[in-house]
């Protein structure tokens, strides 16, 4: 009889020790919140970081939340429900998703704000571009292509789109770009005959492209019917400004090239830069996004230091480590790693080819998405 019990015991043994390895074998899960699909940028952020972290080991839950912040909330919740061990979440409304954060806080999943910021001390992480960099970056082009520091007496005519409010991001790109241009305002080297120079009133709700086309007509036949010639119309996205983009074609008059700015490397304006409805956009490229939070959500989950050391993980990834900047609320800040974005016009297109996201079509001429 001892024989047996004591038999019995270590079998007990055994298999209390294999349900334990097997607990702890099981793979990390990890939530992915992602605003829309119904921009293409989304899409690809989604399957990039779906596929890296399922490439890793782990269990990837990846979510849509169709521009509504109520959805995201819900759909956040959920993963919480799931036994998430990590939230990576492009937020609709960077201050609309204190409920599901304060959750987040008390059951110890930590939070990647990925690309956009949220507004909640839950959230000590921050994996974006640099976004002030990337308004810059189209202020200086603008800038450089009117060739505005030796404009002499000339003046030139230009408009502005901006982001959508409820994203943090849209205020770092349009403070970037207006920053390289208010001395010529100023200085009335730039004339915005519109009048629209504040955030507010060129802000785009939800980045909608029939937002910016109603805007942009709306402009045109209020200011530019008369023959008052545009130079410039800077959009601080690509879904703007293919808004923008189609206005002009539609209801300017004036036989000359405007220069339009742009962001993301959507196809539709790629093709306009090629057929020189959009000058240029800011590349971000959401595969070297994915590298960077894919090595900032191993170290977060094995318990490493999440600190500027990690940049060394990250390959041949341009990236700084900034725990300063980006704040998401007064006096806490986030650590933060800001990729660099790259300017992309019809001159370099190949870039894009080069870096293995896009390919050309059969006839050479346009790029396609891989």
């Amino acid at each position: 009889m001892k024989k047996f019990v004591s038999l019995f015991l270590a079998l007990i043994m055994v298999l209390s020790v294999c349900v334990i390895a097997s607990a702890d074998a099981a793979p990390k899960k990890v939530g992915i919140s992602m605003p829309t699909q119904s921009l293409e940028r989304w899409n690809r952020d989604g399957e990039y970081l779906k596929n890296q972290f399922e490439a890793a080991g782990y269990e990837a839950i990846l979510t849509y939340s169709d521009n509504k912040n109520e959805q995201q909330v819900n759909d956040i919740d959920n993963m919480l429900s799931q036994g998430i061990d990590l939230l990576i979440i492009s937020a609709i409304d960077g201050e609309g998703l204190n409920t599901v954060m304060d959750r987040a806080a008390e059951e110890a999943v930590p939070v990647i704000a990925y690309d956009r910021l949220i507004m909640n001390d839950a959230v000590e992480y921050y994996v974006s571009f640099d976004n002030y960099t990337v308004g810059k970056l189209q202020g200086e082009y603008v800038e450089k292509a009117l060739d505005l520091a030796n404009a002499g007496d000339k003046t030139y005519n230009m408009e502005f789109t901006a982001g959508d409010p409820a994203d943090n991001n849209a205020g770092y790109f349009f403070n970037g770009a207006y920053d390289v241009l208010k001395g010529y305002i100023a200085d009335g080297k730039i004339i915005v005959v519109s009048g629209q120079t504040d955030f507010q009133q060129v802000a785009t709700n939800q980045w909608s492209t029939d937002t910016a086309l109603s805007r942009a007509q709306n402009i045109l036949a209020s200011y530019y019917a008369d023959g008052t010639t545009l130079d410039a119309w800077l959009c601080s996205n690509d879904s703007t400004a293919a808004g923008v983009a189609q206005a002009i074609e539609s209801d300017y008059a004036g036989d000359n090239a405007v220069i339009v700015t742009g962001q993301d490397g959507d196809i539709a304006n790629l093709r306009n830069i090629v057929d020189g409805k959009q000058t240029m956009t800011v590349y971000k490229n959401v595969a070297n996004e994915a590298v960077v939070t894919l090595e900032v959500a191993k170290a977060i989950l094995s318990g490493a230091p999440v600190d500027e050391s990690l940049i060394a993980n990250f390959g041949d990834v341009e990236c700084a480590f900034d725990t300063t900047s980006y704040f998401t609320s007064e006096g806490h800040f986030a650590t933060s790693y800001l990729l660099v974005p790259t300017v992309v016009t019809k001159d370099n297109l190949q870039y894009l080819v080069d870096i293995g996201l896009y390919q050309w079509d059969a006839d050479q001429v346009y790029l396609l998405a891989k």
